[in-house]
């Protein structure tokens, strides 16, 4: 016998907790999770900075009107640290001064500074690599882990169910409810099934009889070093215009470095590749006059996009009660609030507000 509920939501990362908990408490969630940790993969390992120019236009509608829930959070949200100002610093060498013009000209927050500004909040910058600069001064880094912990208590506290070891074994619609069981011999049943898997988003849709959409999972690598004797902890995130490197503080003393590689590949617990690592590490010094004595830590994990890299948020048309939440890219944190609050209100047919906007745009089935 199915166990009923108001909706399943396959995948217990960020998105998926995130919806369970705006959705409230008439609706009763079944979070189907295939690890024993909710949020191991994209989530777990998301550089956790909040970037208002950052992404396509649905993506920077979501992030802005997600920002004021970071800046004024819940009172039970578990930390005093949600929110952590940090500047971005985009420096441009010459061949990359149309991306800077670009950043610049979208009118979100990017000004031009003076390279000597440029240097003063990050010394390290080597003299003649970049011609010009651009500062972001409204980003912030994120606590990953207290958000996604306050969604999860959000969706237990209204009756919801979080089912960690439960791969999605077999999926299908019938009597009008979506049963799900999995691979321990659970089953679940309920009107309204959500496509939150990420990288595993189109193999869900195919297990449920459907067609994909084109996920693309790609592999973004970081790596940790001490960057001795410069003092980082109150440096900007820096980052070259044309987005082929950034580094940022991590754990006050420590330096974060990705080349901001998007390498395609099949959805699985991904690892690091050492030349990533090494290319990351290589952009960064021809920019910033800082020593690797050896990488301290290095991971990996997977940004899934569509093809067009918008989001994708909206129901099958080929199957009732079927409604995608993928394709987030390495934006699923900074959209959170506002993503999953667009996501309940399309789910219970509510006015979506400001957010109304994008919902043309990000249609899955613009795909088919």
């Amino acid at each position: 016998m199915s166990e009923r509920f108001d909706i399943i939501i396959v995948g217990a990362g960020m998105v998926g907790a995130s919806v369970a908990a705006a959705l409230g408490e008439q609706w009763r969630a079944a979070i189907v999770e295939t690890e024993a940790q909710a949020g191991y993969h994209t989530t777990g390992r998301s550089a956790a900075i909040w970037v208002r120019n950052y992404g396509p236009p649905d993506v920077r509608v979501l992030t802005g009107l997600s920002a004021d829930f970071y800046h004024n959070p819940p009172a039970d949200i578990g930390t005093d640290h949600l929110a952590v100002g940090r500047a971005i610093l985009y420096l441009a060498p010459e061949d990359q001064v149309e991306n800077l013009e670009g950043l610049i000209g979208q009118g979100l927050g990017v000004e031009e500074i003076p390279m000597a500004r440029a240097k003063a909040l990050c010394p390290a910058i080597r003299d003649g690599y970049a011609v010009r600069a651009g500062l972001e001064t409204d980003g912030f880094d994120m606590d990953v882990a207290a958000l996604h912990h306050y969604y999860l208590r959000r969706a237990k506290a209204a009756g919801g169910q979080l089912m960690l070891r439960n791969r999605a074994d077999r999926i299908e619609r019938r009597d009008g409810l979506w049963h799900v069981r999995t691979a321990g011999g659970h089953e679940v049943a309920a009107p309204i099934m959500v496509n939150a898997a990420g990288a595993w988003g189109d193999e869900v849709a195919e297990m449920a009889g459907l067609r994909p959409i084109g996920l693309v999972p790609c592999r973004r690598t970081a790596a940790i070093i001490d960057p001795a004797p410069w003092a980082v902890e109150h440096w900007p995130m820096v980052q070259s215009a044309g987005h082929e490197w950034y580094v940022r503080a991590e754990a006050r003393t420590r330096l974060m470095v990705t080349p901001c590689d998007e390498t395609p590949m099949p959805p699985h617990d991904v690892q690091p590749d050492d030349l990533d690592v090494a290319i990351g590490i290589d952009r960064m010094q021809r920019a910033l006059d800082i020593e690797v004595r050896r990488v301290e830590h290095a991971w990996a994990g997977l940004r899934t996009f569509t093809p067009d890299r918008s989001l994708a948020f909206g129901f099958d048309r080929d199957a009732e009660g079927f409604f995608w939440c993928v394709g987030q890219g390495g934006y699923g944190i900074q959209t959170a609030p506002a993503a999953s609050a667009l996501v309940a209100a399309m789910i219970k047919g509510e006015d979506p507000g400001e957010a109304g906007a994008v919902v043309a745009a990000i249609d899955p089935m613009r795909f088919r």
